[in-house]
């Protein structure tokens, strides 16, 4: 029998609680629909008190629950705040795993593809442990600390935020030993003001980092001489790398290959030049890998080549710009590119590159969702679309958002182009036009509502594709009838 996650005694010290009785938990949840056998149930109270659902946690199969609450339900420890005590579970967790080497990434963009990269590696080198999809806010951070087993030997977790200060105490809860920034750009600007505001905010990820860490900053970003900076006032004697594009980073993109569908990407790390697989199409993927292979051997070459075969094969989690074929109803099938997670200006420009890489038998179909928080400048940006979709060789453009009417007005009549409120809106007549041999790429700000067409899509789609088999069964049927 595997050794539990957490008994009720650890996680009474832990947190200074008191427990009800003796249990113990194989892993935690916030949620009761995802909820697992064995879990706790940690009751947070966010935009419902979480209070309210355990009995549906205890139903589920939850061993235990953390709560603020004198309760019956079935075993608990009681704390004074719920979230407070999440967040020194999370601490307990890292020092009992005294020898995990911990990477916290943060950035505008990439931050999530970087953090999946890392988990890939760190995972071919023994246990370890990362954010489960984007879970890097207030309680996403605790939260994946606290779930991290006690023998984990590589952890890596992605930090976000929304609004000034957020970072800082998220990355001294994560005290790491390598801390890195992908990229800034214009994202969350409602709330940080300017982009020197943004690369601020950022630079807090170095709060935490250990004596003798890794700061890793991009090499061509106007912000990095601040980054680096930051990190040496928040550590002085940390070392400073840098990944980028051409000679002079300490992890380089030489020069890269696409054949529409694979990327292979030559890299220098430490001096030692490799080549990396890439299942993703486009510049900003090579960008990633080198930041990836640098926060994975940060110490020097001599694991450069082991890492490089670990990354090999990397494919984008959903909605990060994967790739997928999609039947038709009258027959015939699509390339759809689900990039729909998120947006904002940068990574909207790289999902336009790489979609103009890609190679295709019809029309190039964009549908995007409009871009959010990006502050003042918001027309300008989104009005800018309008040349890289031109570059692209788009043949029609699906827009939704109030946010994208000044795109509409750019692209006039030089581009086809359909506006509507709501993605909801865009459903209808995206689906009448769609054709054999077309490429889709969708994408948007997560509220925007891309994602949702993009799973109707799917269900569209698979609903054509019984069609067709149930009509191949009746088919057979009849000519064996018919003999």
């Amino acid at each position: 029998m595997s050794e539990p996650l957490w008994t009720s005694d650890e996680i009474a010290i832990a947190t200074g609680g008191v427990a009800s009785g003796d249990f113990s938990v194989s892993g935690l949840s916030i949620d009761t629909r995802s909820l697992q056998p064995g879990d706790l149930f940690i009751a947070l109270h966010d935009v419902r008190d979480g209070h309210e659902f355990l009995s549906n946690a205890f139903a589920a199969g939850a061993a235990g629950a953390l709560v603020s609450q004198a309760r019956d339900d079935g075993p608990n420890v009681r704390v004074g705040d719920v979230l407070i005590g999440l967040e020194a579970l999370g601490v307990a967790a890292r020092e009992r795993a005294e020898n995990c080497m911990r990477v916290a990434v943060t950035g505008s963009v990439g931050k999530t593809s970087v953090k999946e990269m890392l988990a890939q590696i760190f995972r071919s080198f023994g246990p370890a442990h990362w954010n489960e999809k984007s879970f890097n806010n207030q309680w996403g951070v605790p939260l994946t600390l606290a779930k991290m087993p006690r023998e984990t030997q590589r952890a890596v977790f992605e930090i976000g935020m929304n609004s000034p200060g957020e970072i800082a105490p998220r990355s001294l809860m994560v005290a790491p030993q390598t801390a890195l920034v992908t990229k800034i750009a214009p994202a969350h600007l409602e709330g940080m003001g300017d982009l020197a505001g943004v690369a601020r905010e950022k630079a807090d990820v170095f709060a935490g980092l250990q004596q003798g860490g890794v700061a890793i900053v991009p090499f061509d970003d106007d912000f990095a001489p601040l980054l680096s900076q930051r990190a040496k006032d928040y550590q002085p004697d940390c070392r400073v790398l840098t990944f980028g594009i051409g000679p002079g980073p300490d992890a380089a993109v030489l020069d890269l290959y696409s054949d529409g569908a694979v990327t292979t990407v030559l890299l220098s790390v430490h001096g030692r030049e490799v080549s990396v697989m890439l299942n993703a199409v486009g510049e900003h993927w090579a960008l990633n890998a080198a930041a990836a292979m640098l926060a994975a051997c940060p110490d020097g070459p001599d694991q450069v080549g082991a890492t490089t075969n670990a990354l090999d094969g990397y494919s984008p989690p959903p909605g990060r710009g994967t790739s997928e074929v999609l039947a038709l109803p009258g027959g015939g099938e699509i390339v759809l590119i689900d990039d729909a997670y998120n947006a904002n200006p940068e990574s909207m420009r790289a999902a336009l590159a790489g979609f103009a890489a890609r190679p295709c038998v019809g029309r190039r179909i964009v549908a995007l969702g409009e871009m959010l928080e990006v502050g003042d400048g918001a027309q300008a940006e989104h009005a800018a679309l309008s040349a890289p979709i031109e570059a692209a060789g788009t043949d029609l453009v699906f827009l939704s958002g109030a946010g994208m009417k000044p795109l509409v007005d750019r692209l006039g009549e030089r581009t086809e182009s359909k506006w509507a409120e709501a993605a909801e809106g865009l459903d209808d007549d995206l689906k009448f036009m769609l054709k054999d041999g077309d490429l889709l790429l969708l994408k948007g700000s997560n509220a925007s509502g891309m994602g949702r067409l993009a799973d109707r899509l799917r269900l569209w789609s698979a609903a054509a594709d019984k069609q067709v088999m149930d009509s191949g069964v009746e088919d057979v049927a009849r000519a064996k009838d018919a003999v």
